[in-house]
């Protein structure tokens, strides 16, 4: 389909189908609230920044419940999933009480929550935030990494896909 229209003429859910075909890898951003609270959410909207400093950034939406909490926090942890992780993507999605139930944690830096065996985790201070349309743009720095080789969990046009990896030679 081909549209070009007034960006407020746009049909919301076509807008959202269009953003559906880029497909995005699956996280799981955490934080710990002032209470001690555990808080973590499924998101997609995550990429890296830049390497010197090492940034990454996310994008909640505004109507997120525990925004609140990200917004109050010095830290956070992305958690990139792999492909046999969907359970984790779901759980994270509903408005479970307890999210972090029967999830294998370890204590990440500021105390922040780090769900093991995924495929990758980046623990971040938050050093910026920007207002952007119904949605917050938060960047973090870099203060802990760690990855592992493995599938991760892809998500286009509204629902999961493995991948297959072919990786060609480098030169």
């Amino acid at each position: 389909m081909n549209i070009s229209v007034d960006s407020a003429a746009f049909d919301p859910l076509d807008l959202r189908a269009a953003f559906g075909q880029f497909a995005t890898g699956v996280t799981v951003v955490t934080t710990l609230a002032g209470d001690g609270e555990r808080i973590g959410v499924t998101a997609n909207s995550f990429t890296s920044l830049s390497m010197d400093p090492p940034l990454v950034l996310w994008c909640p939406g505004r109507h997120l419940r525990s925004l609140p909490a990200f917004e109050e926090a010095s830290h956070f942890a992305i958690n990139v999933l792999a492909s046999d992780q969907q359970h984790l993507s779901r759980q994270f999605a509903t408005g479970a009480s307890d999210k972090f139930d029967g999830v294998l944690l370890r204590d990440g830096v500021a105390g922040i929550p780090v769900l093991e065996g995924t495929l990758a985790t980046f623990e971040c201070e938050t050093v910026a935030r920007h207002e952007a349309g119904d949605h917050v743009i938060f960047i973090g720095q870099i203060r802990h990494y760690a990855h592992a080789a493995a599938a991760p969990l892809v998500f286009h046009g509204g629902s999961y896909h493995d991948t297959t990896t072919n990786r060609a030679e480098r030169s």
